[in-house]
């Protein structure tokens, strides 16, 4: 009879755990649900930000913007990895640290030295197992990144690059497509393309770039540059914003997915801990009926 008890009390610890990925499921779902509306409804200002900069760019002419140049001969870039606090989001972590080592490994091969910049503590643990060296860490963005904290370390590139002490500044982060497809890319944040070559770029992310200009003629005042001055900033910001967005959808998808796959793997042994509990229960009786009958047989 022993044997039957072990496994009740292993059904009743495996049920104990569906209980707790299945709340975590549900958990999941619901931040992925608020998640995702938040980055939706932040959408049409990222867009509208990035197709008004495209329209003043075609009017302006040859624009002349340091962050639209490209720096040459400082031989050093900033690289954000975007990562989770917490875990049990499946390989969600793990795809984003393939992708960025091989960013580093290429801009290691351009002969550019790194600053590396971490979000969330699965990254920061990951790098710091490697010894790499990080320029800055950060854990405050959870499910709802605050523009506020995106918008000082997106101002810090920028003076970066303004001051010609960095080539480019990248990103790599888990973009958001849809419910069932996230991947891993590394967006080139600065130098900022040219605008009049954005149309290829426009249908990979439409709400981070410029849209198409229009045929309609505008009168601006304060001038085109003046407008480009303070536009072109913003655009690195909500792009960079947005980028967050996508990480925090992409990582509750992720959760979401995980725990659902959890829970199922628990219901099927808790099904197959029950056919054992049967089979060992049975074994158990027939044996003590063995035991009587025989006990029977030997007083007849």
């Amino acid at each position: 009879m022993s044997k039957a008890r072990a496994i009740i009390k292993r059904r009743k610890a495996v049920g104990n755990i569906r209980k707790i990925t299945r709340t975590m499921q549900l958990i999941a779902t619901a931040r992925f649900q608020r998640s995702h509306q938040h980055a939706v409804n932040a959408k049409p200002y990222t867009g509208g930000v990035a197709e008004l900069a495209g329209e003043l760019g075609s009017l302006s002419g040859q624009m002349r913007h340091p962050l639209l140049r490209a720096n040459r001969g400082t031989g050093r870039s900033v690289m954000l990895v975007v990562t989770s606090n917490r875990g049990l989001c499946g390989g969600y972590n793990a795809s984003v640290l393939r992708t960025a080592i091989g960013a580093l490994e290429n801009c290691r091969r351009d002969g550019l030295d790194v600053d590396l910049h971490v979000v969330g503590k699965k990254g920061i643990g990951y790098f710091r197992f490697l010894r790499r060296s990080m320029a800055e860490t950060y854990t405050q963005f959870e499910d709802r990144p605050a523009y506020a904290d995106v918008d000082a370390i997106a101002q810090r590139f920028i003076d970066l690059y303004e001051d010609n002490r960095i080539d480019r500044a990248d990103v790599v982060y888990m973009r958001f497509l849809s419910a069932g497809s996230q991947r891993p890319e590394v967006l080139r944040l600065l130098p900022i393309a040219q605008i009049s070559a954005a149309g290829r770029a426009a249908a990979e992310h439409p709400a981070m770039v410029p849209a198409p200009v229009p045929a309609e003629h505008y009168d601006f005042s304060p001038g085109a540059d003046a407008l480009l001055a303070d536009l072109l900033p913003m655009t690195v910001k909500v792009r960079l914003y947005q980028c967050l967005m996508d990480a925090a959808v992409s990582e509750q998808v992720a959760r979401m997915v995980a725990m659902k796959s959890a829970t199922d793997a628990a219901g099927d042994m808790i099904k197959y801990l029950t056919q054992r509990y049967n089979r060992a229960r049975q074994s158990q009786i027939t044996l003590e009926l063995l035991d009587i009958m025989g006990g029977t047989e030997a007083l007849a």
